[in-house]
C-alpha cells in the first residue's frame, strides 16, 4: 500500500539508532586492541577442556537493520484464544479480537424479508449452510454488533473533484453511525492510490484523510480495491472486514482486470464489499455499474446508484445499519480447506414470522493459500 510519506519518522529514528550503535561499537574495539597485546592467531584445534571453550551469548541477535520504506513488525508469538471463534479477546489493548479456527468458514449475513425490510430475531437454528451443494453443520454462531476493520476507498479522479466534499462528509457520517470500536484506515486513489491514513476510530485522523485531494488522472479502481484487501488481510486486528468504496466513473488505469480483483476479494476471510456508484455523466455506465455490482454481491454487500450526489449520505447510514445487525455464521467445511480451490457458498433462513427471508452473503470463497496477483 502506498503512502505519500515514503520514509515514516519511527524507521528513521531505527535507522539512526543502528548507525550509532554500530559506531559506538566500533569505536570500543578500536580502543580495547589498543589497549591489549598482541596475541598469536588462533589454532585450528577445539581446545582440550570444553568448559573453557568460549561460551555463544545467550540473546538472540538483533535483527537486520529496516530500509527505507520497510514496515517493521516485532517478532511476537501469536496469541491463543482457548474460545477461538466463539468469544471476542480482549487482550489487544482493550481492543475486541475475534479469532477464529483456522478450519472455520466465517459468514456474515444479512437477513431481508419480502419487504425489503432487515430481520433480526432469526436463531442458530433458523439457518441452513450448504457449500458445494452440501449441507454443513454450523459451529459457531453470533448475532451482535462487533466490531470491524474498514477500509474507505475513495476516488480521486478528477471528475470527482466538484463531488468530495458530500462524499467525505457521508464517508465521515458512515463511521459516526458505525460501531465505535471500528478500526478505520482511507485510501485515496486516482490513477494510483495511497494509504492517507492508516487503522483509527479518530474522526478527525480520518477527515485529515479523506481531505488529501489531488483530483487527476484516472481511476484505478481494481487495483486500490486489492490493495485495500491486502492491507485488511495483512493488519487488520479485527476479524470482520469490511470496504466501502465510493467512484463516479469505470475503471481505466489498473493492472488488475475486473476478474482478478473479484478473486483476490473472494479469498478465504476476505472483505465485505460496499459499493457507491455516482454514475450520471459516466460514458460507460453499465460497465462500471456491473462491475460495482459484481464486487458487492460476491462478497456479500451491495452497490448502490444514487440519482443525485445528495442520496449519497443517506446510504452511508444504510451501509452502516447493515454492518451491524449482521450475523457472523461458522461452520468446519466438509471437505477440509487443504484441499484448495473454489467453494460456491448458500445460506439459507426460515421463520414462522415470516413467509420468505432472503440471506444475502458471499457467494463463495477460495479455500487455501490466497490466490496470486493476477492469477486467472
Amino acid at each position: 500500500m502506498r503512502r505519500r510519506n515514503n520514509v515514516s519518522l519511527p524507521i528513521f529514528f531505527l535507522l539512526i539508532l543502528f548507525l550509532s550503535t554500530k559506531l559506538f561499537l566500533a569505536d570500543s574495539q578500536a580502543q580495547a586492541a589498543n589497549q591489549s597485546p598482541a596475541t598469536p592467531a588462533a589454532s585450528s584445534k577445539a581446545p582440550a577442556d570444553p568448559q573453557s571453550a568460549p561460551q555463544p551469548p545467550s540473546a538472540s541477535p538483533a535483527p537486520p537493520p529496516a530500509s527505507a520504506g520497510q514496515v517493521v513488525t516485532p517478532s511476537v508469538p501469536p496469541s491463543v484464544s482457548p474460545n477461538a471463534g466463539q468469544y471476542p479477546d480482549a487482550s489487544d489493548n482493550g481492543v475486541f479480537v475475534f479469532r477464529k479456527q483456522v478450519d472455520e468458514v466465517v459468514l456474515h449475513a444479512t437477513v431481508i424479508d419480502d419487504k425489503q425490510r432487515i430481520v433480526t430475531t432469526l436463531d442458530k437454528g433458523d439457518f441452513n449452510v450448504y457449500e458445494d451443494g452440501h449441507p454443513q453443520t454450523i459451529t459457531s454462531f453470533r448475532h451482535e454488533d462487533i466490531p470491524v476493520a474498514m477500509g474507505i476507498v475513495v476516488d480521486n479522479s478528477g471528475s470527482m473533484r466538484e463531488k468530495r466534499q458530500k462524499v467525505n462528509a457521508a464517508a465521515l457520517n458512515l463511521v459516526r453511525a458505525s460501531n465505535a470500536n471500528d478500526e478505520v484506515f482511507i485510501v485515496n486513489f486516482n490513477d494510483e492510490y495511497y494509504l492517507d491514513q492508516d487503522f483509527t476510530s479518530n474522526i478527525k485522523k480520518l477527515q485529515e484523510g479523506l481531505e488529501k485531494i489531488e483530483t487527476r488522472g484516472g481511476t484505478a479502481l481494481y487495483d486500490a480495491v486489492v490493495a485495500s484487501a491486502d492491507h485488511l488481510k495483512k493488519d487488520a486486528k479485527l476479524e470482520k472486514k469490511v470496504i466501502f468504496v465510493v467512484t463516479d466513473g469505470d475503471d481505466n488505469e489498473s493492472a488488475e482486470t475486473l476478474e482478478q480483483a473479484v478473486r483476490r476479494l473472494q479469498a478465504d476471510g476476505g472483505p465485505t464489499v460496499y459499493a457507491i456508484g455516482i454514475l450520471e455523466k459516466e460514458e460507460h455506465p453499465k460497465h462500471a455499474k456491473r462491475a460495482l455490482q459484481i464486487m458487492s454481491e460476491r462478497t456479500g454487500g451491495i452497490a448502490f446508484f444514487p440519482q443525485t450526489l445528495d442520496e449519497v449520505d443517506a446510504i452511508s447510514r444504510t451501509v452502516a445499519h447493515d454492518i451491524r445487525t449482521q450475523y457472523t455464521i461458522g461452520y468446519k467445511p466438509t471437505t477440509p480447506k487443504t484441499q484448495g480451490g473454489y467453494r460456491q457458498v448458500r445460506v439459507g433462513a426460515r421463520s414462522h414470522s415470516h413467509s420468505k427471508l432472503t440471506v444475502r452473503t458471499k457467494s463463495g470463497y477460495y479455500a487455501g493459500s490466497e490466490p496470486a496477483s493476477g492469477a486467472q
